[in-house]
């Protein structure tokens, strides 16, 4: 499953469930989620991580704590206008043009824009042109070897004194659904979502191990200053977000 097969997967999820495709959750599909909490759930989530990042002395002091910073996958832009208080510019970036849609309608920060990037790297952004890269409930999307160069193209875009957050899901945990993840192939669950679940377009799940995370993101010349277990972002999987700095 490479890039191409993403982007069509993504489109017609955008086109179809836009909210629900960005955050599956009980009772929100076919336009369940009403639009103001759907952003509220973008606010508690960047609080979060902005409180973890003063913890670690990190981006602290007056506003706005960053000049530029990227949002990558944005999709309807949840997370690109709960970043926006604390930033000069926010660019959201997606490889479905139907998400991006949604992010410029629902948009209402003026220093937010929003960026089709449907390639295998980050190549239209400079070399250190962001003082921030986050990415929540995305790269868990991909296959690896789209993950593993993603995560080069994070260090590469991020500025000398700057930090990136980034979740990415670690291992199925042990309930029905985990189960199946661990041990069902892609091909047949890839039917499954469409036949059974009847999902607009399958939505795939990647598990990447803690040690294989740090070793890449060493290799591209980061540092990971810490990590914590996330396991709010789906009863099925462990995730793991980190804080990464550039050296």
């Amino acid at each position: 499953m490479g890039l191409p097969e993403i982007r069509r997967a993504w489109t017609e999820l955008g086109a179809a469930d836009p909210l629900w495709a960005v955050l599956v959750a009980p009772g929100k599909r076919h336009g369940g989620w009403d639009e103001e909490q759907f952003l509220a759930t973008g606010v508690a989530e960047i609080d979060r991580a902005l409180g973890w990042l003063d913890r670690l002395g990190l981006a602290t002091g007056a506003a706005p704590r960053f000049g530029r910073v990227l949002d990558f996958g944005c999709g309807a832009g949840r997370l690109s206008q709960a970043l926006a208080p604390h930033a000069g510019e926010v660019v959201g970036v997606d490889v479905s043009e139907p998400m991006l849609a949604t992010a410029r309608r629902l948009n209402t920060r003026p220093n937010c824009r929003f960026v089709l990037n449907d390639a295998t790297d980050l190549a239209q952004f400079e070399t250190g042109s962001f003082d921030l890269v986050y990415t929540s409930l995305v790269l868990q999307h991909l296959p690896r070897p789209l993950i593993e160069g993603y995560l080069a193209e994070f260090h590469r875009v991020l500025a000398p004194g700057g930090a990136a957050m980034l979740q990415l899901a670690t291992t199925p945990r042990g309930t029905l659904r985990g189960l199946i993840w661990r041990f069902a192939p892609w091909p047949l669950i890839r039917v499954a979502q469409r036949r059974l679940l009847n999902y607009p377009a399958p939505m795939r799940m990647t598990p990447m191990p803690e040690q294989r995370v740090r070793a890449l993101i060493s290799a591209a010349g980061g540092t990971v200053l810490d990590s914590e277990p996330d396991l709010t972002a789906s009863p099925d999987w462990t995730c793991t977000r980190y804080v990464v700095t550039p050296g």
